[in-house]
């Protein structure tokens, strides 16, 4: 295990800059996952870890020693890839020490390594069995034990569930959350699906444009996001936005342009100012008093929730309900948020104004 240290780093191809200057730190053993949008700069991020690409600029630490010039061979650091990238014509006995067979290691310590890898990802059944016979959950787990058995440092894993269905994702992200626990080794784990940094993380970096927008616990990044982009990207289904002014007088409300209002606390907003009201899907109630007016246009049950689809303020809203509703599309339901459930950003910025 090991600690990692990204210090003002920055890629360059060309004379376009992918990533500016970027800082980061990993504990030793922690399990963190960049996310972000296509083209965000995860993966590029990920790869000049792994020394796949050259670092432009800046200091990256391994264990407190510069490993910028290192070869990627040197880092003691082991990567699965979106594609499981097995050898065909190889079991996944062979596939798996590959790497140790051809460094020369001992036959006893590579069985010994295998063995455990094979336990530890219930690998033991299908040591034999070709790529080709395999599902892709179990070449999946193959191209994990490939990792296992170099016992790196650090852990890299490129998007590894994108081309299993969703199923399967469901089952090895847990599988993969449980060789954390297992192995203890330090993760940096790079997904666009936020369901799988929010279940796996225990630091959640979210990037936008080769920078880092916020960094924190799942549920922090949940429940307190540092601008819309974060809030509308974290969670699912998504934050909904409403344009609003926020209204000083009394204990602080937004005023709607239909006139409707909604009561926030006092917030770092001055009077009169243009805000972004942000509502999680699951926070509204059926209100019979409520302030919001929704006009529904989609409803999908899926039996222990109803998803409930329309619009309110001219916006496109999405509700998601613990009970069984009656309403039909065209149907108008008055809806309620309490305070501590409303986000605030500026309408211009972006920033979050509280509470």
């Amino acid at each position: 295990m090991a600690e990692l240290e990204l210090k003002n780093i920055n890629k360059q191809f060309g004379k376009v800059t992918v990533i500016p200057e970027l800082s980061l730190d990993v504990a030793d053993g922690e399990f963190v996952v960049l996310v972000g949008p296509s083209g965000c700069g995860k993966s590029t991020l990920l790869r000049m870890i792994a020394g796949l690409e050259e670092i432009s600029g800046g200091e990256m630490l391994l264990d407190g020693q510069l490993a910028n010039d290192l070869p990627p061979q040197r880092r003691d650091i082991s990567m699965v890839f979106q594609s499981y990238a097995l050898f065909p014509h190889m079991s996944a006995r062979k596939n798996i020490t590959f790497g140790p067979r051809i460094r020369g290691e001992g036959r006893d310590r590579i069985q010994e390594r295998t063995k455990r890898a094979a336990s530890i990802l219930n690998l033991d059944a299908y040591l034999d069995r070709a790529p080709g016979q395999l599902s892709g959950g179990q070449r999946q787990r193959v191209a994990m034990g490939r990792s296992i058995v170099r016992d790196p440092k650090v852990f890299l894993f490129d998007e590894p569930l994108s081309n299993l269905d969703a199923k399967l994702r469901i089952a090895m992200r847990t599988e993969i959350k449980a060789l954390h626990q297992k192995l203890g080794t330090t993760t940096v784990y790079v997904t666009h699906d936020q369901i799988e940094a929010m279940t796996m993380a225990d630091r959640i970096v979210v990037m936008q444009g080769g920078r880092i927008e916020q960094v924190g616990a799942p549920l922090d990044l949940y429940d307190r996001p540092v601008n819309k982009f974060v809030a509308g990207f974290i969670g699912s289904p998504a934050m909904s936005f409403l344009p609003a002014r926020y209204k000083a007088e009394g204990s602080g409300k937004a005023v709607f342009e239909s006139g409707a209002e909604l009561a926030l606390g006092t917030i770092a907003a001055e009077d009169d100012q243009k805000v972004s009201i942000g509502i999680r899907p699951e926070n509204y109630r059926v209100a019979p008093d409520g302030a919001l007016s929704l006009r529904v246009e989609v409803i999908e049950p899926t039996g222990p929730e109803t998803l409930v689809f329309g619009t309110m303020e001219g916006e496109p809203i999405r509700c998601v309900f613990r009970d069984r509703l009656e309403a039909r599309p065209g149907d108008t339901l008055t809806l309620h948020a309490a305070p501590e459930h409303v986000h605030v950003f500026a309408a211009d910025s972006g920033e979050r104004l509280g509470p």
